[in-house]
């Protein structure tokens, strides 16, 4: 609890309900626990959170841009790769609570793992009356990727800018498909090749398929110049 309360820089008042933030499902079935011990509830709570206080924050920062603008910017902040890459940068994965057999499998640096107890632990702060503390830390935490976002927003949206392209030429969307696969199984990593009327537009690799797949995308988009 104390070097969470360090990662977040926020008083942690009950501790049971972010021992649960921090539990996967698997330890929970490993050790036979009832399953409200682990995250799964919380990060219900804590993706509301999110979402609010990021919210609150683009309603700050933004107080001309159109909810359209507002909504896109959002959906990239919550998305788990965001989340995960936060979660990283302040080493927030070594807390997690896992059973033995999916720490093997690598299941602690999955991306959707790390996302879902980094929301379930804002769910705790939640309920721990700590929420203007929490909106400060996702604003300090989340400014620089914001900023970024609204500048190069097609960086991070590589897909849906690429698939707009390929349904405006032919109504079709492009085609992503994983080459090749390198490393052991919980550190793989992924190569993707993206195609449209079988030539191939863009390469990209990643830690994930999701990621591979938006590199991909994104030097399909500057090939072909829709992105600068």
């Amino acid at each position: 609890m104390e070097r969470l309360e360090k990662m977040f820089g926020i008083e942690i008042g009950t501790c049971e309900n972010f021992q649960r933030a921090l539990t996967h499902p698997s330890f929970t079935k490993e050790k036979n626990l009832n399953y409200t011990e682990c995250y799964e509830r919380l990060e219900f709570l804590g993706d509301a959170v999110l979402k609010l206080a990021v919210s609150d924050i683009l309603f700050e920062i933004y107080p001309n841009e159109p909810e359209g603008k507002l909504s896109k910017i959002r959906s990239i902040v919550v998305s788990d790769a965001m989340l995960s890459n936060v979660a990283r940068e302040i080493g927030f994965p070594d807390l997690l609570i896992i059973a033995k057999h999916e720490e093997k499998q690598g299941c602690r640096n999955l991306e959707s793992v790390i996302a879902c107890a980094f929301e379930a632990v804002l769910g705790a702060y939640y309920l721990d009356g700590k929420f203007n503390q929490v909106k400060n830390f996702i604003k300090e935490k989340f400014n620089t990727y914001i900023k970024d976002i609204d500048i190069h927003e097609e960086k991070y949206n590589a897909k849906a800018v690429l698939q707009e392209y390929t349904q405006g030429k032919a109504k079709l969307p492009p085609v992503y498909n994983v080459v090749k696969e390198e490393g052991p199984e919980h550190n793989k990593t992924f190569y993707v090749e993206v195609s449209f009327e079988n030539e191939i537009l863009g390469k990209g690799e990643g830690k994930t398929k999701k990621e591979a797949e938006q590199q991909a995308a994104l030097k399909a988009c500057k090939e072909l110049g829709i992105i600068e």
